[in-house]
Protein backbone atom coordinates (compact mmCIF):
# COMPACT_ATOMS: atom_id res chain seq x y z
CA UNK A 1 0.00 0.00 0.00
CA UNK A 2 1.14 3.43 -0.09
CA UNK A 3 2.57 3.83 3.13
CA UNK A 4 4.68 0.73 2.45
CA UNK A 5 8.04 2.77 2.17
CA UNK A 6 10.49 0.25 3.50
CA UNK A 7 13.56 0.57 3.62
CA UNK A 8 12.76 4.22 4.42
CA UNK A 9 11.34 5.40 7.38
CA UNK A 10 8.74 8.32 8.02
CA UNK A 11 9.25 9.86 11.22
CA UNK A 12 5.74 11.81 12.19
CA UNK A 13 6.87 13.28 15.56
CA UNK A 14 7.29 17.27 15.88
CA UNK A 15 9.90 18.52 16.08
CA UNK A 16 11.68 22.22 16.91
CA UNK A 17 13.59 21.74 13.91
CA UNK A 18 15.91 24.64 12.22
CA UNK A 19 15.33 27.19 9.81
CA UNK A 20 14.79 25.44 6.83
CA UNK A 21 18.04 25.05 4.69
CA UNK A 22 18.58 27.20 1.74
CA UNK A 23 18.20 23.70 -0.08
CA UNK A 24 15.16 22.35 2.45
CA UNK A 25 12.77 20.24 0.12
CA UNK A 26 8.81 22.31 0.72
CA UNK A 27 5.60 21.14 -0.01
CA UNK A 28 3.67 23.97 -1.91
CA UNK A 29 -0.02 23.57 -2.72
CA UNK A 30 -2.98 25.06 -4.04
CA UNK A 31 -6.03 23.10 -3.01
CA UNK A 32 -5.10 19.74 -3.78
CA UNK A 33 -2.76 20.45 -6.33
CA UNK A 34 0.41 20.59 -6.04
CA UNK A 35 3.80 22.06 -6.87
CA UNK A 36 6.01 19.86 -8.69
CA UNK A 37 8.70 19.85 -11.37
CA UNK A 38 8.87 18.41 -14.70
CA UNK A 39 11.63 15.40 -13.93
CA UNK A 40 9.79 12.82 -15.76
CA UNK A 41 8.64 9.97 -13.45
CA UNK A 42 9.60 11.26 -10.34
CA UNK A 43 7.81 13.82 -8.02
CA UNK A 44 10.26 16.80 -7.83
CA UNK A 45 9.79 19.22 -5.05
CA UNK A 46 11.08 22.63 -5.03
CA UNK A 47 13.95 23.98 -2.92
CA UNK A 48 13.55 26.54 -0.31
CA UNK A 49 15.77 29.16 -2.59
CA UNK A 50 13.76 28.78 -5.38
CA UNK A 51 10.32 29.82 -4.26
CA UNK A 52 11.07 33.43 -2.51
CA UNK A 53 10.22 33.76 1.09
CA UNK A 54 7.01 32.24 2.03
CA UNK A 55 6.46 31.28 5.89
CA UNK A 56 7.17 27.89 6.74
CA UNK A 57 6.47 24.92 8.96
CA UNK A 58 8.15 21.58 9.71
CA UNK A 59 6.48 18.62 8.88
CA UNK A 60 8.25 15.27 8.97
CA UNK A 61 11.05 13.34 7.64
CA UNK A 62 11.74 10.51 5.69
CA UNK A 63 14.82 8.71 7.29
CA UNK A 64 17.22 11.94 7.88
CA UNK A 65 15.40 14.20 5.27
CA UNK A 66 13.25 16.85 6.29
CA UNK A 67 10.27 18.58 4.80
CA UNK A 68 8.39 21.28 4.74
CA UNK A 69 5.27 23.19 4.06
CA UNK A 70 4.71 26.52 2.75
CA UNK A 71 1.88 28.70 4.37
CA UNK A 72 1.01 31.22 1.85
CA UNK A 73 1.05 30.80 -2.17
CA UNK A 74 3.67 30.13 -4.04
CA UNK A 75 3.99 31.42 -7.31
CA UNK A 76 5.67 28.27 -9.83
CA UNK A 77 9.88 28.98 -10.40
CA UNK A 78 10.73 28.21 -13.61
CA UNK A 79 10.38 24.35 -14.79
CA UNK A 80 7.62 23.55 -12.30
CA UNK A 81 4.22 23.97 -12.15
CA UNK A 82 0.78 22.35 -10.08
CA UNK A 83 -0.92 19.51 -10.37
CA UNK A 84 -3.77 17.41 -8.60
CA UNK A 85 -2.82 14.97 -6.75
CA UNK A 86 -4.86 12.46 -8.23
CA UNK A 87 -3.26 13.03 -11.51
CA UNK A 88 0.30 13.04 -9.64
CA UNK A 89 -1.26 9.74 -8.46
CA UNK A 90 -2.84 8.07 -12.04
CA UNK A 91 1.22 8.93 -13.79
CA UNK A 92 3.06 6.97 -11.08
CA UNK A 93 5.34 9.66 -9.81
CA UNK A 94 7.47 8.45 -7.20
CA UNK A 95 9.60 7.02 -5.35
CA UNK A 96 6.68 5.62 -3.29
CA UNK A 97 8.21 7.30 -0.42
CA UNK A 98 7.97 10.32 -1.77
CA UNK A 99 4.12 9.81 -3.06
CA UNK A 100 3.35 8.95 0.13
CA UNK A 101 4.84 11.72 1.75
CA UNK A 102 3.15 13.99 -0.28
CA UNK A 103 -0.20 12.57 0.46
CA UNK A 104 0.85 12.96 4.21
CA UNK A 105 1.82 16.61 3.40
CA UNK A 106 -1.55 17.36 1.67
CA UNK A 107 -3.31 16.28 5.24
CA UNK A 108 -1.38 19.10 7.38
CA UNK A 109 -1.80 21.81 4.29
CA UNK A 110 -5.39 21.20 4.64
CA UNK A 111 -5.52 21.23 8.89
CA UNK A 112 -3.44 24.40 8.97
CA UNK A 113 -5.54 25.95 5.80
CA UNK A 114 -8.75 25.23 7.39
CA UNK A 115 -7.72 26.75 10.86
CA UNK A 116 -6.22 29.90 10.09
CA UNK A 117 -8.95 31.47 13.03
CA UNK A 118 -9.73 30.29 15.93
CA UNK A 119 -13.52 28.76 16.22
CA UNK A 120 -13.82 29.92 19.27
CA UNK A 121 -13.46 33.37 19.07
CA UNK A 122 -12.35 34.34 15.65
CA UNK A 123 -8.73 35.50 16.17
CA UNK A 124 -5.81 34.57 14.48
CA UNK A 125 -4.25 30.94 15.17
CA UNK A 126 -0.60 30.95 15.80
CA UNK A 127 1.74 26.93 15.40
CA UNK A 128 2.36 26.31 18.76
CA UNK A 129 6.05 25.94 19.76
CA UNK A 130 6.65 22.45 21.28
CA UNK A 131 4.14 20.34 19.94
CA UNK A 132 1.64 20.15 16.17
CA UNK A 133 -1.09 22.18 17.47
CA UNK A 134 -2.02 25.51 16.56
CA UNK A 135 -3.40 28.32 19.47
CA UNK A 136 -5.14 30.98 19.89
CA UNK A 137 -3.46 33.75 21.58
CA UNK A 138 -6.61 36.18 22.27
CA UNK A 139 -8.27 32.84 24.34
CA UNK A 140 -6.08 29.89 24.21
CA UNK A 141 -8.19 27.81 22.06
CA UNK A 142 -5.67 24.44 20.79
CA UNK A 143 -6.51 22.18 17.73
CA UNK A 144 -4.47 19.81 16.79
CA UNK A 145 -4.34 18.16 13.64
CA UNK A 146 -7.74 15.87 12.69
CA UNK A 147 -8.52 12.47 11.46
CA UNK A 148 -11.63 11.38 9.81
CA UNK A 149 -12.29 7.78 10.65
CA UNK A 150 -13.87 5.32 7.59
CA UNK A 151 -13.84 2.02 6.68
CA UNK A 152 -13.59 -0.23 3.62
CA UNK A 153 -16.06 -3.43 3.32
CA UNK A 154 -15.31 -6.05 1.21
CA UNK A 155 -18.58 -8.07 1.63
CA UNK A 156 -18.56 -11.59 0.29
CA UNK A 157 -21.16 -14.10 -1.41
CA UNK A 158 -19.36 -17.19 -1.47
CA UNK A 159 -17.20 -16.73 -4.47
CA UNK A 160 -18.28 -13.27 -4.82
CA UNK A 161 -17.10 -10.56 -4.13
CA UNK A 162 -19.64 -6.38 -4.48
CA UNK A 163 -17.87 -4.04 -6.18
CA UNK A 164 -18.68 -0.53 -7.02
CA UNK A 165 -18.36 2.81 -9.00
CA UNK A 166 -18.74 5.70 -7.54
CA UNK A 167 -21.65 8.06 -8.64
CA UNK A 168 -20.05 11.30 -8.75
CA UNK A 169 -17.07 10.02 -10.71
CA UNK A 170 -14.48 9.54 -8.41
CA UNK A 171 -12.34 6.37 -9.67
CA UNK A 172 -14.66 5.94 -13.04
CA UNK A 173 -12.12 3.49 -14.52
CA UNK A 174 -11.74 1.24 -11.32
CA UNK A 175 -14.09 -0.61 -9.42
CA UNK A 176 -14.21 0.04 -5.29
CA UNK A 177 -15.35 -1.14 -2.54
CA UNK A 178 -18.11 0.37 -0.26
CA UNK A 179 -16.64 2.94 2.18
CA UNK A 180 -17.70 5.70 4.27
CA UNK A 181 -17.17 8.14 7.22
CA UNK A 182 -18.16 6.73 10.93
CA UNK A 183 -21.08 8.64 12.39
CA UNK A 184 -20.82 9.97 16.03
CA UNK A 185 -21.61 7.67 18.76
CA UNK A 186 -20.86 4.47 16.41
CA UNK A 187 -18.46 1.69 16.50
CA UNK A 188 -16.51 1.01 13.53
CA UNK A 189 -18.80 -2.26 13.37
CA UNK A 190 -21.62 -0.34 13.43
CA UNK A 191 -20.77 2.12 10.33
CA UNK A 192 -19.45 -1.06 8.23
CA UNK A 193 -23.17 -2.29 8.73
CA UNK A 194 -24.90 1.06 7.85
CA UNK A 195 -22.86 1.90 4.66
CA UNK A 196 -23.42 -1.34 3.30
CA UNK A 197 -27.32 -1.44 4.35
CA UNK A 198 -27.34 2.75 2.77
CA UNK A 199 -25.54 2.26 -0.18
CA UNK A 200 -27.09 -1.33 -1.15
CA UNK A 201 -29.51 -2.44 0.86
CA UNK A 202 -27.61 -5.72 1.80
CA UNK A 203 -27.58 -6.62 5.73
CA UNK A 204 -23.86 -8.30 6.41
CA UNK A 205 -22.73 -10.68 9.01
CA UNK A 206 -18.97 -12.40 10.53
CA UNK A 207 -17.25 -9.22 10.02
CA UNK A 208 -13.62 -9.52 10.36
CA UNK A 209 -11.25 -6.88 10.72
CA UNK A 210 -8.27 -6.72 8.21
CA UNK A 211 -6.24 -3.99 8.21
CA UNK A 212 -5.92 0.35 8.16
CA UNK A 213 -4.26 2.78 5.98
CA UNK A 214 -3.86 6.63 6.21
CA UNK A 215 -4.91 8.31 2.98
CA UNK A 216 -4.04 11.98 3.60
CA UNK A 217 -5.49 13.55 0.59
CA UNK A 218 -8.80 13.35 2.16
CA UNK A 219 -7.60 13.22 5.83
CA UNK A 220 -8.87 9.26 6.75
CA UNK A 221 -7.83 6.77 8.51
CA UNK A 222 -9.44 3.62 6.68
CA UNK A 223 -10.42 0.44 8.69
CA UNK A 224 -10.95 -2.50 5.94
CA UNK A 225 -13.70 -5.34 7.26
CA UNK A 226 -14.15 -8.32 5.02
CA UNK A 227 -18.29 -9.55 5.80
CA UNK A 228 -20.22 -11.85 4.51
CA UNK A 229 -24.00 -10.97 2.50
CA UNK A 230 -26.45 -12.14 5.80
CA UNK A 231 -30.13 -13.02 3.94
CA UNK A 232 -31.31 -12.09 0.13
CA UNK A 233 -28.23 -11.00 -1.92
CA UNK A 234 -30.65 -8.68 -4.10
CA UNK A 235 -29.20 -4.98 -4.31
CA UNK A 236 -31.20 -2.02 -3.81
CA UNK A 237 -28.24 0.38 -5.15
CA UNK A 238 -28.22 4.30 -3.88
CA UNK A 239 -28.12 5.93 -6.87
CA UNK A 240 -26.77 9.47 -5.04
CA UNK A 241 -23.88 7.44 -4.24
CA UNK A 242 -23.05 4.79 -6.39
CA UNK A 243 -23.52 4.04 -10.20
CA UNK A 244 -23.07 0.34 -10.16
CA UNK A 245 -23.08 -2.09 -7.67
CA UNK A 246 -22.27 -5.63 -9.09
CA UNK A 247 -21.84 -9.57 -7.60
CA UNK A 248 -18.52 -10.20 -9.29
CA UNK A 249 -16.83 -13.89 -9.41
CA UNK A 250 -13.64 -14.30 -7.74
CA UNK A 251 -11.68 -14.85 -11.16
CA UNK A 252 -13.20 -11.66 -12.57
CA UNK A 253 -12.39 -9.40 -9.87
CA UNK A 254 -10.51 -6.62 -11.79
CA UNK A 255 -7.83 -4.80 -9.90
CA UNK A 256 -7.34 -0.67 -9.36
CA UNK A 257 -3.92 -0.06 -11.75
CA UNK A 258 -1.73 0.38 -8.70
CA UNK A 259 -1.49 -0.72 -5.48
CA UNK A 260 -1.74 2.07 -3.18
CA UNK A 261 -4.89 1.47 -1.60
CA UNK A 262 -6.12 -0.51 1.04
CA UNK A 263 -9.03 -1.29 -1.66
CA UNK A 264 -7.24 -2.92 -3.93
CA UNK A 265 -5.10 -5.19 -1.69
CA UNK A 266 -8.60 -6.33 0.12
CA UNK A 267 -9.70 -7.02 -3.92
CA UNK A 268 -6.72 -8.68 -4.73
CA UNK A 269 -6.77 -10.83 -1.73
CA UNK A 270 -9.94 -11.98 -1.99
CA UNK A 271 -9.11 -12.34 -6.09
CA UNK A 272 -6.28 -14.89 -4.96
CA UNK A 273 -8.52 -16.69 -2.66
CA UNK A 274 -7.13 -15.27 0.65
CA UNK A 275 -10.24 -14.36 1.98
Amino acid sequence: MLQDIAPREFHNAFALAEPAAADALVYCFRGRSLLIGDDGARLTLPRRNAIGAPPLVYLFRVDRVPFYLALSDVEPPPGFAYEDLRRIRQRGLGPRDRAFAAFTARHLAGWYQSNRFCGACGQLMKPAPKERSLVCAACGHVVYPRLNPAIIAAVTNGDQLLLTRYADGRGTASYALIAGFAEIGETLEETVCREVMEETGLRVKNLRYYKSQPWGITGDILAGFFCEVDGSPAVTMDASELKEAVWTDRSAVTLQPDDFSLTNEMMKRFKDGRA
